[in-house]
């Protein structure tokens, strides 16, 4: 990345201009800089989990302009105060639903995004291409767009799959936190040293459709077994490294190296456990001491409840900071490039963030300290927006290329 000597006040007075009256000898938060030729395009939002969670999908009576009296990190004008052009809306549902019953919730959980942006025309676009990603910036919407996170929401279906990327799912994570029956896991024991031969097929077809292979979450081993078939950039949607932070989500530089050299995009997660390794370690100790609560107190959920709920406000979670982010950010870009690296929040799918990237009003601030660092205003650009776009652009060349390729098949199993 290009690096310069040029002081951070003045390095932000480069990119954005002015900076809104703020004096140059009180620096103020990046959110009232302005911001508007720089887009930010993140990987990974979790509004649509908190719609089934709190509110069972009903929009009636849900104001998306201001959502910080519920106790949620996303809302319309925080997206546009955080420059939020595109946001892939993760349409997530636990790996510990019977498949078909997985199936369902997805589908419902795309609906519900689906009718949330059209309630929104003014300010939002449902996309499901570049081209539209980038008529919805010119006209200064935030260009949505569905990925779907992990791969029991097909229901071990190649034609689930095909519907769900026609009803516009543009990625999905191959694995959540369990195994399924194809793929392993980060955080489950190995199932399958990687990809089963019907796994291979799963990442055949989405590659075939243009659907982005996102590898957050899977074990390396299925992270070697998918850059092994080549084809277009994978994506990691919202992880960091390991070579900082050891948590199993996170991807060793070896890897790191391999989808570098595929052109593919880390994005980087705002969420403590996988960002500072205290919090790493205080995630550890609280598994240990709920073990311990259960193993205490059984047949008294009450009590055992009580016990962690004591434990919990005697150890608060060590936080971490803005720069604890920007070291993920720079490790990764040191090691395989600024062309590689781009962001992943996991706001609203995460019941804490980093202290200083509370919500997605805050993205500018990330940026101010990047420019402190000495980042370039074009790798900046790279990471906000522009890696991903080349990455979707890829996909969707690689896509076109293989259009009279035959899908994918696979026997039916009831």
């Amino acid at each position: 990345m290009t690096r310069s000597l040029v002081s951070p006040l003045v390095c932000m007075a480069l990119w954005w201009g002015s900076c809104g009256g703020v004096a140059a000898e009180s620096p103020q938060s990046s959110r009232e800089l302005d911001i508007s030729n720089l887009t930010v395009w993140d990987g990974h939002n979790d509004v649509p989990e908190q719609l089934r969670e709190r509110r069972k999908d009903v929009l009636e009576g849900f104001d998306f302009k201001d959502t910080r009296a519920v106790g949620m990190m996303t809302d319309l004008p925080r997206l546009k105060a955080g420059g939020v052009g595109a946001q892939f809306w993760s349409v997530y549902v636990s790996a510990d639903l019977p498949e078909p019953i997985a199936v369902q919730a997805t589908l419902e959980q795309i609906d519900v995004m689906k009718r949330l942006i059209a309630r929104h025309p003014a300010e939002m676009q449902f996309c499901t291409d570049t081209a539209c990603v980038e008529k919805s910036w010119k006209a200064k919407k935030i260009a949505s767009l569905i990925g779907m996170e992990g791969g029991h929401s097909i229901g071990g279906s190649l034609g689930v799959l095909r519907q769900m990327h026609a009803l516009g799912a543009r990625y999905m994570t191959l694995t959540h936190f369990k195994n399924n029956a194809w793929a392993d896991s980060a955080t489950d024991a190995p199932a399958h040293d990687g990809l089963t031969p019907f796994g291979v097929q799963v990442v055949k077809e989405m590659q075939r459709l243009g659907m982005l292979v996102d590898l957050a979450h899977v074990s390396e081993a299925t992270m070697r077994d998918v850059l092994a078939l080549g084809g277009p950039p994978p994506i990691v949607s919202h992880s960091n490294a390991r070579g900082i932070n050891h948590h199993a989500r996170n991807v060793s530089d070896e890897t790191l190296r391999k989808i570098g050299a595929a052109g593919g995009i880390i994005m980087v997660n705002f969420y403590p456990p996988y960002v500072v390794e205290a919090a790493r370690q205080w995630s550890a100790a609280r598994d240990a001491e709920a073990a311990r609560a259960k193993g205490l107190n059984r047949g008294d959920p009450e009590a055992e409840k009580a016990a962690l709920a004591a434990w919990d406000k005697a150890n608060p979670m060590p936080r971490g900071s803005i720069g604890d982010v920007a070291d993920h950010i720079d490790h990764i870009a040191e090691l395989i490039g600024a062309d590689h690296v781009g962001l992943g929040g996991d706001l609203d799918g995460v019941e804490a963030t980093v202290a200083g990237l509370d919500d997605v009003s805050t993205y500018p601030a990330l940026f101010a300290e990047l420019a402190r660092r000495g980042w370039s205003k074009g790798d900046v650009a790279k990471l906000a927006s522009g890696n991903m776009l080349r990455v979707m652009k890829a996909a969707e060349a690689y896509a076109a290329a293989h259009r009279a390729d035959l899908p994918q098949e696979s026997p039916t199993t009831f």
